[in-house]
């Protein structure tokens, strides 16, 4: 009782400070359970379970993003998930639509409420791991007494959000641990772990949406999630969050339909005109196709001998 306490008083008091918001993620996931959720540490709250309808309506929409990341959920359960820890996967709301733990955890996260239909929004059960990045749309780590709720200082949990093709937050990915002996190097790999596998699942999602396209991964973004989709014509078609921050890419852009040699600064090296680039290309596709051969080549562009050569002699192609 004394902890719970000392616990409540210490979220009362850092939360009323204005300063400790702007400062600090977790005070400012404080302040607002406090003002906005208007809800009480010492509350001996548990996370709501959902009605039925409502949670297999949920699994209904998250069923592609469910498929998608599957592989990367059981491969993060293989590396954590006999070492105390289960792995989470909720929807944009935060509730639990998927799970991965080891049998001999269950009655223990079970009765923490981290068991499928449980909701885990800030403005359920206050700052947590799940609400938390949801609330924020970034990775964090919400370690025991960052926990808003008196109630779930025993967890530790590293959670990232994961976005769609569209580059919106639609569910989060979670490790969370009752182990009172985990250090801040272990959250720390475990937070890089599930920031890892939130962007394989992303890039996953992306690369679905956008079957036909070629997709490209932005190299001023120095980050493999920095994609992306370009049509047979050279444009843009959709782009993931990352990618979206580097290039300075809006919904408004995309429609409008922005070339990627643009959007990339791509430089012409001299070059004149889009036109000089597509037939420059075009002869180079056709070159190679026929493996140099000039005859092939002239052949299947319906144009004769000389006049390849000719354009192969302009655009510097030998």
């Amino acid at each position: 009782m004394r902890q719970d306490i000392s616990h409540s008083d210490l979220v009362y008091s850092t939360a009323q400070k204005a300063s400790a918001a702007v400062t600090s993620p977790v005070a400012a996931s404080w302040s607002r359970c406090l003002n906005l959720y208007r809800l009480q540490p010492e509350e001996a709250r548990k996370p709501v379970q959902v009605d039925e309808a409502t949670y297999r309506e949920a699994r209904e929409r998250m069923e592609r993003l469910i498929g998608s990341s599957a592989d990367e959920v059981d491969r993060l359960y293989q590396m954590v998930g006999r070492s105390g820890c289960c792995i989470i996967l909720a929807d944009h709301s935060g509730i639990v639509v998927d799970r991965r733990g080891a049998p001999g955890d269950d009655v223990e996260f079970r009765a923490l409420g981290l068991w499928q239909q449980t909701l885990w929004s800030e403005a359920s059960v206050g700052t947590n791991g799940i609400g938390t990045a949801l609330a924020d749309e970034r990775a964090v780590v919400i370690h025991r007494d960052q926990h808003f709720m008196s109630a779930n200082i025993e967890l530790s949990c590293a959670t990232a959000p994961i976005r769609d093709h569209l580059g919106r937050v639609t569910a989060a990915l979670d490790v969370s641990t009752c182990r009172n002996d985990v250090s801040d190097m272990t959250l720390a790999v475990l937070s890089q772990a599930v920031r890892d596998a939130a962007a394989r699942v992303e890039s996953n999602l992306f690369r679905q949406a956008f079957a036909g396209a070629r997709i490209v991964v932005v190299p001023q973004a120095q980050s493999l999630s920095a994609l992306i989709a370009v049509d047979g014509d050279d444009l843009i078609l959709g782009a993931t969050k990352a990618a979206r921050v580097a290039l300075k890419l809006d919904d408004g852009l995309i429609a409008q339909g922005l070339p990627a040699a643009d959007a990339l600064r791509e430089t012409h090296n001299g070059r004149t005109s889009d036109l000089d680039d597509a037939e420059r290309a075009a002869l180079r596709r056709v070159l190679s196709r026929t493996n140099g051969n000039v005859s092939q080549a002239a052949q299947m562009l319906g144009i004769s001998r000389a006049t390849l050569h000719r354009k192969m002699k302009r655009f510097q192609l030998h």
